[in-house]
């Protein structure tokens, strides 16, 4: 991949989508525009069909605490053919947390957008199974938001999250904890006596 490649390709999709496009912004390499979140199907569509982004590496989320819109998800795509990576960007609001599902373009966002639902709260508009895919259903807060506490929180269900002693606890695959060398501190299987 040459750098001269990925702007060629970063410039071709400016100009297509030139009224779509709010910020562009270049970094070692690599391509971001953000987009209106009314933009994104369109942007994306385009993206896959015109210019052969054919494969979504991943889909996450930012959570800006304190700042409106919170929320900004971000597509890492990639060209298999011409070996080209770009990030697109769009922000959403905490009044509406609903962003419209990419499954249609990628089926591979399926999985992605149900993590980014399960840990930061947003829903995906259209989405074929939109259920939680880390936690359980019924669990009240999404842990990867900035308001969750490190700490996390109390859970009123037996059975469930640290209630017991954590099954490797104590157990023939686990890191030691000490001031030896590396290899003595490497996770592998041990002797209980040991």
């Amino acid at each position: 991949m040459t750098t001269e490649r990925v702007t060629q390709t970063a410039d071709a999709v400016a100009k297509r989508f030139s009224k779509q496009i709010l910020t562009r912004n270049e970094f070692r390499g690599e391509v971001t525009f953000e987009i209106p979140l009314d933009s994104l199907l369109e942007v994306c569509q385009g993206c896959r069909d015109e210019f052969g982004f054919d494969y979504l590496i991943d889909i996450s989320s930012v959570d800006y605490l304190g700042d409106e819109p919170r929320f900004e998800m971000v597509y890492e795509l990639y060209g298999l053919a011409s070996q080209v990576h770009l990030r697109l960007k769009c922000k959403v609001s905490e009044d509406s947390l609903e962003v419209p599902s990419v499954v249609g373009i990628w089926a591979t966002a399926n999985w992605h957008e149900r993590e980014v639902y399960d840990l930061m709260g947003i829903r995906f508009s259209n989405h074929p199974d939109l259920r939680r895919i880390l936690m359980w259903e019924g669990y009240p807060f999404h842990p990867l938001r900035k308001d969750f506490p490190l700490e996390g929180k109390p859970s009123e269900m037996p059975d469930v999250a640290f209630t017991k002693v954590a099954p490797l606890e104590g157990g023939p695959f686990v890191t030691v904890p000490c001031k030896g060398t590396h290899r003595e501190r490497e996770p592998r299987s041990r002797a209980v006596s040991e």
